[in-house]
């Protein structure tokens, strides 16, 4: 496998992996959205993060979000910003995610959570590249590259009206698929090394002039 720079963290050498980070390699320098899909603790962000350290973005900020894990009332607001006033609690002006990683990679996880009002909210930002605040009438111009995540079948959520298939689109022009550990159990004796070694240096003990252990080194 490459260098831990290059794939953030991503541990393996099944098939699988090796196939997984392949398409990294391959997508990651083409400015389109990714779509992510794998089942959830399977590590989606890491492949994101390792999409961002291998591209022309790699300079630019990273900013994750949970679609799943923000009030509905509120996903708007974060992804794009507010006004003050705009609502109550709105007590200052403030830019959202998309403002804040501009130059940079929004991730946004769990994208299947996501309300359709606000798929739609969605779909027009992505195509016109710009993003209205909450409470404002002025779009302001972002440059970002979007990539998603989902642990669910969003074929069928489309099917069920769940999903919007214009959005499923505009998302998935280039998709991974993150394995299961099931299907790559011979990675398991990699990782419980990795993360032996990982723990052991953040519990390394002081030495008398207050210096740290040097940190282990692994790929």
């Amino acid at each position: 496998m490459e260098s831990e720079k290059q794939f953030d963290g991503i541990v393996g050498q099944s098939v699988p992996m090796r196939a997984m980070t392949t398409s990294i390699l391959k997508v990651a320098p083409h400015d389109f959205t990714v779509l992510i899909r794998g089942e959830s603790g399977t590590g989606k962000e890491l492949v994101a993060r390792s999409i961002q350290s291998n591209s022309k973005r790699l300079r630019g900020p990273f900013v994750a979000i949970n679609c799943g894990a923000i009030p509905d009332g509120l996903l708007e607001a974060h992804l794009f910003g507010h006004q003050k006033g705009s609502f109550t609690g709105a007590s200052y002006d403030k830019p959202g995610v998309f403002e804040v990683a501009n130059g940079g990679t929004v991730f946004l996880d769990e994208i299947g959570e996501m309300p359709l009002t606000m798929q739609v909210k969605l779909l027009r930002a992505l195509q016109e590249k710009e993003v209205v605040r909450v409470g404002s009438t002025k779009a302001s111009k972002v440059d970002i590259r979007l990539i998603a995540a989902t642990n669910r079948d969003l074929k069928r959520m489309i099917t069920a009206g769940q999903f919007r298939q214009d959005l499923y689109y505009r998302i998935s022009t280039l998709q991974i698929e993150v394995p299961a550990l099931r299907q790559r159990r011979e990675d398991i004796p990699l990782l419980a090394e990795y993360f032996l070694k990982k723990f052991a240096c953040k519990q390394a003990p002081s030495s008398p002039l207050g210096l740290t252990k040097a940190p282990l080194s692994y790929s």
